[in-house]
C-alpha cells in the first residue's frame, strides 16, 4: 500500500513541464493519493492529470478569489484536502539599488500576499471539514538561511512565506493541520536550465554541498511526501532536503554571481 493511500492532495505551480510541482505530483499519484494540479496554463496541466488519473484546476496564486475557488473546487471534486503544496516562486536576483517597484510589487503578490492566500484558503477548507485537519507546505528557499548576495528582495519574501506558515502551524494545529516549509537549494528544473547550462557553475557550487551532489526535484519531492504522511509528528519546520548546503554557505564570488545573476534574470515564476 502507498504511504498516501487513501488521501488528496493539491499541488499548486505544476504548470510546466518537469517542474517540482508536477515531479511531486507523480510521486503522490505512485503513492496512492488522488491529486488535483493547479497552475496558470492549461495545456500541461490536463497531460499531467490525465497520467495521473488526478483533477486539474487553474488558478494564480496572486490573486486571493482564484486560490479560494481553487480550495473550494479541490474539496468539492474530491471531497476533501488532506495535503496542499504551493511550489510557486519567482527567482529575482537584483540589488537594491536595482530591484524596480514593479518587481517589488510582483514578488510580493507571489511570495507573500500569495503564500497568504494559499495559507488562508486551505486552512479554511482544512478547518472545515470532517475529521479537521491536513498537511501544508509552502516551498522557501535554502538562500533564506544560505544568503547571496544581491538576492534581498526574494529572500526577504521567502522569509516571510517561512514566518507565516510558522504562524499557521501554531494557530492551527489543535485541529490537526500541520504546517512547514521545504527549501531547496539550486535544483536543476526548467526554471534554472540556464544556470544549469552555465560552464563551471556547477562545478563551482558542488564544493558547498556536504553530502556531495546537488538536490534533486526527487529529493524536494520526497520530503514533501514524508511531511504529508501520519508518520510526520513535525509542524512549524523548515525541513532543508539541500544535502547540507547551509552548513557552508553558497559561493561569493562575483563571477558566479553573475552567472547565476544572467540566468536567473530569465526566470519567470513557474506554474
Amino acid at each position: 500500500m502507498g504511504q498516501l493511500e487513501g488521501k488528496t492532495a493539491v499541488i499548486l505551480g505544476a504548470a510546466t513541464k518537469g517542474n517540482m510541482g508536477q515531479v511531486t505530483a507523480r510521486l503522490f499519484a505512485q503513492e496512492g493519493a488522488t491529486v488535483m494540479v493547479a497552475g496558470r496554463n492549461e495545456e500541461p496541466l490536463a497531460e499531467l492529470a490525465k497520467e495521473i488519473g488526478g483533477h486539474y484546476a487553474l488558478c494564480d496564486i496572486s490573486s486571493h478569489e482564484q486560490v479560494h475557488a481553487l480550495a473550494d473546487k479541490a474539496k468539492a471534486d474530491m471531497g476533501r484536502v488532506d495535503a496542499a503544496i504551493n511550489t510557486t516562486g519567482w527567482g529575482l536576483l537584483a540589488s537594491f539599488l536595482e530591484i524596480t517597484q514593479e518587481d517589488l510589487d510582483r514578488i510580493t503578490d507571489l511570495q507573500f500576499k500569495g503564500v497568504h492566500h494559499f495559507i488562508q484558503a486551505f486552512v479554511r477548507v482544512m478547518s472545515e471539514q470532517e475529521p479537521t485537519g491536513g498537511s501544508l507546505i509552502s516551498l522557501s528557499s535554502a538562500t533564506t538561511k544560505a544568503i547571496i548576495n544581491n538576492h534581498a528582495a526574494y529572500i526577504a519574501s521567502k522569509r516571510a512565506g517561512e514566518a507565516m506558515i510558522e504562524c499557521a502551524a501554531n494557530d492551527y494545529g489543535h485541529l490537526g493541520i500541520k504546517a512547514n516549509t521545504v527549501s531547496p537549494a539550486f535544483t536543476e528544473s526548467p526554471m534554472t536550465e540556464g544556470a544549469f547550462a552555465t560552464p563551471g557553475l556547477v562545478d563551482a557550487f558542488l564544493p558547498r554541498y556536504p553530502l556531495g551532489r546537488l538536490n534533486t526535484s526527487e529529493d524536494v519531492a520526497h520530503a514533501c511526501l514524508w511531511l504529508c504522511t501520519d508518520h510526520a509528528y513535525v509542524t512549524g519546520q523548515n525541513i532543508q532536503p539541500n544535502g547540507g548546503v547551509t552548513l557552508r554557505g553558497n559561493p561569493q564570488a562575483r563571477d558566479i554571481e553573475a552567472a547565476v545573476g544572467a540566468a536567473m534574470a530569465k526566470m519567470e515564476s513557474e506554474g
